[in-house]
């Protein structure tokens, strides 16, 4: 047996790929997946396409074969197709490799979070943002109005996040707010009331590092489209407390 695991840190989706294999075909498999019915599907069609597969004809399965197969997914799941193609690649490489008989342990409950459904885990610390904390980094915005003027990011966190970039509209016309997925497609994402105002939206990205010299003068962010770095010059970073904090 081998086994194929990937994971995408966006939206939280864990997939594992396990292949027993005989005479260079794969005479059975399994997967294991934690997160939304989607990702589910995925594993589950792409598990039916392959099984009596050469290893080679299996390694051609994409994304989009597998999605075709389920008779089309919605634009902002079709990363789960992917997932699901890549988990086999990757078991299928781990049998070439030798990698055989490894079981992993299954993830605990919020280790590796969902947006789709699964408890999601603490967002990754942000470096020295509680050496600057109340020096231009905030988990709570109690005076909006303190905002005045100001270069101000703000991380989501969902809907309460968004409240705040709209409010803070009112008093600065430098409002950033940055999310690690994609732009929604949905008109019952609280997101899609920023594209209404002056708020300048970036996807895809997140931030790794608050950087300043007694007060935050920048925020090194993490483009997750580019996986490249660049910095951001602000005077405010507004992360606040997940829920339970």
């Amino acid at each position: 047996m081998a086994v194929g695991k990937v994971g995408n840190p966006v939206c939280g989706d864990l997939m594992y790929m396990y292949i027993r294999v005989k005479d260079d075909r794969i005479a059975d498999i399994k997967f294991q997946t934690f997160g939304c019915g989607s990702a589910i599907a995925t594993s589950s069609m792409t598990t039916e396409l392959v099984l009596g597969m050469t290893l080679d004809e299996a390694m051609k399965v994409t994304r989009t074969d597998v999605a075709d197969a389920l008779q089309g997914l919605p634009p902002i799941k079709m990363h789960c197709s992917n997932l699901a193609a890549d988990a086999l690649h990757d078991a299928i490489k781990s049998w070439r490799e030798g990698r055989r008989g490894e079981t992993p342990e299954p993830p605990k409950v919020g280790e590796f979070g969902s947006s789709c459904g699964i408890p999601v885990s603490s967002p990754p610390a942000i470096e020295g943002a509680d050496v600057l904390l109340g020096k231009g980094v905030y988990r709570k915005v109690e005076d909006p109005k303190s905002f005045a003027d100001k270069r101000v990011l703000i991380i989501d966190r969902g809907k309460p996040s968004v409240d705040i970039a709209l409010d803070l509209t009112k008093h600065t016309g430098r409002v950033i707010f940055m999310s690690p997925t994609k732009e929604p497609s949905s008109k019952d994402d609280p997101r899609t009331g920023l594209k209404r105002s002056d708020v300048k939206v970036i996807y895809e990205a997140e931030p790794l590092a608050v950087l300043g010299e007694g007060e935050v003068e920048k925020v090194r962010v993490h483009d997750l489209n580019e996986n490249d770095e660049y910095d951001l010059y602000v005077d405010a970073l507004v992360v606040l407390e997940q829920a339970g904090n």
